[in-house]
């Protein structure tokens, strides 16, 4: 066997997320589906993590094992792979890794952005890629309330559970660290940047609805600070966005 390691970006809209479904309806499944028609067997691709229905990617990367007969050469997988994808669905680029390598544990970390249109009128171009905000929000505000998660905390404030966690849940299972905390505007979008060792289930979405409600005035700063820097077991964001607007940019190894 041979493995290879493939970026791919893919707009999320209309999908159910990454991870296969018997629905069928997920990146995933449809990756799965071109290779079948390749090389004409079910292969299992392993990504560096799930995104949830809705949510897109620029560099997502995933890892897959094709037996050694297989002769087609590195720059070709794209295109073959391409050719049996949607164009909602992008193959970037694939290449030779050890078989060491791993999409998922062989990730250093993550850097996702979320965009947020303050357009009176969301344009119908936007719809599903950004969040439509256009009522009055103090953006100099977001842009101190997302500086605040700069660096390691507990971050169980801003993660959802799937319901699969370990019990009992280790101390240490909600520390992250995070490298960049960042928030720029373009005309009526604003986007915010985040760069960190690993995300929890939704914590994006979660640490972005939470900095809202203090741009918006919903939360005070001081409550903002004091689940980064104070959480309890039973404090959570206020406010989960939604997955318009989340693109994983790029994966780190």
């Amino acid at each position: 066997m041979v493995r290879i390691r493939f970026s791919v970006a893919y707009d999320g809209r209309c999908r159910k997320g990454w991870q296969s479904q018997p629905c069928g309806n997920t990146i995933q499944d449809s990756i799965e589906q071109a290779f079948t028609k390749i090389i004409h067997s079910h292969v299992r691709i392993h990504a560096s993590g799930r995104t949830d229905a809705g949510v897109h990617a620029l560099g997502q990367v995933f890892h897959v094992d094709v037996p050694d007969s297989v002769r087609l050469p590195m720059p070709k997988w794209p295109v073959a792979l391409n050719s049996h994808l949607p164009a909602s669905i992008r193959i970037l680029e694939a290449s030779a890794v050890s078989p060491d390598f791993h999409a998922r544990f062989s990730a250093t970390g993550k850097t996702y952005r979320y965009c947020i249109s303050a357009a009176p009128i969301l344009s119908p171009f936007d719809a599903g890629l950004a969040w439509h905000r256009p009522h009055a929000w103090d953006a100099e505000l977001l842009a101190h309330a997302v500086a605040l998660f700069m660096g390691t905390h507990d971050f169980r404030a801003f993660a959802a559970l799937r319901g699969n966690e370990p019990d009992p849940i280790p101390p240490d299972y909600f520390v992250r660290s995070i490298t960049e905390a960042s928030v720029s505007t373009i005309d009526s979008k604003t986007f915010i940047t985040f760069s960190g060792s690993g995300f929890l289930y939704k914590m994006v979405r979660l640490m972005v609805g939470a900095a809202f409600d203090v741009a918006r005035g919903k939360l005070p700063l001081a409550d903002f600070q004091n689940l980064i820097t104070a959480p309890t077991p039973t404090a959570k964001s206020p406010l989960c966005a939604p997955a318009d607007g989340l693109t994983l940019m790029r994966v780190h190894y």
